[in-house]
């Protein structure tokens, strides 16, 4: 068991593509954790999706000795769909590295990592990254960090991750700065899972963090929120490949393994003490992340519910953070109500089923948790714009808001402005971190973030703007559904739910598309966007013709009159009965419509 001022627990945060992940491949390298034959970028990052988009998604935690100290590292996520992970790291350290990188400076993610940090109560080492780039300033960045953040600029390291250049410095200033962790070897076991994955060969593999007490393989365990008993199978620390000990003293982070087959029973949060003596209460836990975007997934392929359901099912025990439940839809048949942190996590998410379980999935539309206050004064809450209340019974709608947090160049905080006020946010704080550099503080509806708001904000900025965004509660707005009928029925997939100002928009823009998607029938098919009862865009796609009249070599026009209104006769019977069937390939184009 190790002592523990020997031990520095910390976790390396900053904004997205800071460069958190190549800190950690250059620690792994100067501290010989990994042979150089072995060594790759990204190290620590092992999902391929992770490696191919450049980003990380899980939290990963590496242990690593230096001198004569041992350093417990977690590198976590930098995208703010992902900050539920981040803040869970932080509960396992007592330090975090926040990294800048010199050329952009204080990015949004940076501010509210480092307002997590304090909120932990953490000893925060602020570090510039990248100071090996032509563009690097680090007097600015150095001087903005002291002004936004009150952190000294002299203490400020200086650094480069990707040649190694000042990392040493930065371990030896961890060794120095971070304290050690407290706990009483003595008392009672009390170890704090902080996140959890599935193995299907040896079942939850928690990474923990022993607070008191000692934690030993073999012993039997008890899980106190979920009330079970277990035994240890295997405790062990990852170096960064996981490497079996005996046990587990007080400040020490490693994994553990107790036959569980269910994460649900082993959830992050959760407190593990001694069967035989345990703790008399348990540690601070953490709130379950509340989804926030929702869509709909359906197999292309009807036939694959099943498979569907089970790959749900077993994604869900590696990331706990999306929930699903059983839908069905007139159009798509049957499949399953997506909840997610965020579009970037939907994203991967589906991209994850595609891959790893070989689906083929149509998205519906993301939509977001709506609130409707009822005349009789009930409240329903409703994501699926198909269960929206009829409009006689309702009183009003609240929508979900966000705080952002916008940072953008001075030049481009007109064009900025004026995206928000389109996305119908309010302007709570405008203030300049320096004369380049403006902080916006918006609060905004989540449902006009989430269609194509990070795009335009980038493409506006020509990608210097960054985002971050927080729950903000709800507010009453003047929303209603808008819905598509093809030849007269009402298409659910469809469906959605927008403020009445951008309804005509958008019924129009969803009919012009569907005319060119939707192939010709011997009847003409009109496409409708309606409100309620109200109409408010109309398409349609023109029937095919046959030429009945092409046999008649002239001759009495009466023949060929008769025979057109045969034909015209045939048509209107046929609209009548006839049914249009909307391709796969309609579904699939007009929803991307929303991405």
């Amino acid at each position: 068991m190790l002592s523990t001022d020997r031990i520095r627990n910390f976790s390396i945060v900053s904004h997205v593509d800071h460069g958190k992940s190549t800190l950690s491949d250059r620690v792994l390298e100067l501290t010989g954790a990994v042979d150089p034959r072995f060594m790759r970028e990204q190290y620590l990052d092992s999902m391929d999706i992770e490696r191919e988009r450049g980003i990380t998604i899980k939290a990963q935690n590496v242990r690593v000795r230096w001198k004569d100290h041992v350093l417990h590292l977690i590198d976590t996520p930098g995208h703010v769909d992902f900050g539920y992970e981040v803040s869970r790291s932080l509960t396992a350290c007592e330090g975090a590295v926040l990294l800048v990188d010199v050329s952009q400076g204080i990015q949004a993610q940076t501010l509210a990592t480092s307002y997590q940090a304090l909120e932990h109560d953490l000893e925060i080492i602020a570090v510039l990254n990248k100071i090996d780039l032509p563009a690097a300033d680090p007097e600015r960045c150095a001087a903005e960090i002291e002004r936004v953040l009150g952190i000294d600029a002299a203490s400020i390291l200086r650094i480069s991750a990707k040649t190694g250049e000042g990392v040493p410095e930065l371990l030896d200033a961890i060794v120095s700065l971070v304290p050690p962790p407290g706990g009483d070897a003595k008392g009672p076991l009390r170890a704090l899972i902080f996140d959890s994955s599935y193995d299907q060969y040896r079942g939850v593999v928690s990474s923990i963090r022993v607070m008191d007490g000692v934690l030993r393989s073999r012993a039997r365990v008890k899980y106190m929120q979920a009330g079970t008993v277990q035994e240890v199978e295997e405790i062990g620390v990852r170096t960064p490949d996981p490497v079996t000990v005996e046990e587990l003293g007080p400040g020490e982070v490693g994994y553990l393994i107790a036959g569980i087959k269910d994460v649900a029973r082993a959830r992050s949060g959760e407190t593990v003490t001694d069967a035989t003596r345990p703790a008399s209460r348990p540690l601070t836990g953490y709130r379950d992340p509340k989804p926030m975007v929702f869509c709909g997934l359906y197999p292309i392929d009807g036939d694959e519910l099943t498979e569907l359901r089970e790959a749900l099912e077993r994604l869900r025990l590696n990331d706990s953070s999306f929930t699903y439940e059983p839908e069905s839809s007139g159009a798509l048949g049957f499949g399953f109500r997506c909840g997610f942190l965020g579009l970037l996590h939907m994203d991967i998410v589906r991209e994850r089923l595609e891959r790893e379980f070989d689906l083929s999935l149509i998205a519906t539309a993301p939509s977001v948790a709506y609130v409707a206050q009822l005349v009789d004064g009930r409240e329903v809450h409703f994501d699926n714009p198909s269960e929206m209340p009829v409009a006689g019974a309702l009183d009003h709608i609240d929508e979900p808001m966000l705080k952002t947090t916008l940072i953008v160049p001075s030049e481009f905080v007109g064009s900025v402005m004026d995206l928000c006020q389109t996305r119908r946010a309010d302007l709570n704080r405008m203030e300049y971190l320096s004369p380049e550099r403006v902080q916006l503080v918006y609060r905004i509806p989540l449902a006009e973030v989430v269609v194509d708001f990070f795009d335009q904000l980038k493409s506006r900025t020509k990608g210097y703007a960054s985002l971050d965004y927080e729950p903000d509660g709800y507010q009453t707005a003047n929303l209603v559904k808008v819905d598509l009928l093809i030849n007269h029925l009402p298409v659910d997939a469809f469906s959605t739910v927008v403020h009445r100002l951008q309804a005509d928009a958008y019924g129009r823009r969803m009919t012009e598309k569907l005319r060119e998607l939707i192939p010709r029938q011997l009847f003409d098919v009109p496409i409708q966007a309606a409100i309620g009862g109200r109409v408010v865009a109309r398409e349609t796609v023109k029937a095919m013709r046959k030429d009945v009249i092409a046999k008649c070599y002239g001759g009495d026009v009466t023949r060929k009159r008769k025979l057109l209104e045969h034909q015209k006769e045939g048509k209107r019977k046929m609209k009548s009965i006839g049914r249009v069937e909307v391709p796969q390939e309609a579904f699939i184009s007009a929803l991307r419509l929303e991405d």
